[in-house]
């Protein structure tokens, strides 16, 4: 799934990160984008997007999509964080 996720935000302009937790250098490079959004990971939804601004700078999440979704929804959802009419 992450493969499609990956070519929906390239198609959308978005650089994509795959962060697994099992890879430790890359989850700990990202963890404080993730600990800003979920503090104890509790209401995290698998799979997560966070959709950030400035992602190596001062980063700011700008929204999210959670779950897995089927195709067209995926890119719908995205979109509409782009478009800022993220629910």
């Amino acid at each position: 799934m992450a493969f499609y996720d990956q070519k929906v935000a390239q198609e959308l302009d978005l650089d994509f990160v795959d962060i697994k937790m099992q890879d430790t250098a890359t989850y700990r490079k990202y963890r404080s984008v993730l600990l800003s959004q979920y503090p104890d990971k509790a209401d995290m939804g698998w799979p997560t997007y966070l959709i950030c601004d400035d992602l190596e700078g001062s980063f700011k999440v700008v929204g999210e999509v959670k779950g897995g979704h089927p195709k067209g929804e995926f890119r719908q959802r995205l979109q509409a964080v782009i478009d800022g009419s993220n629910p």
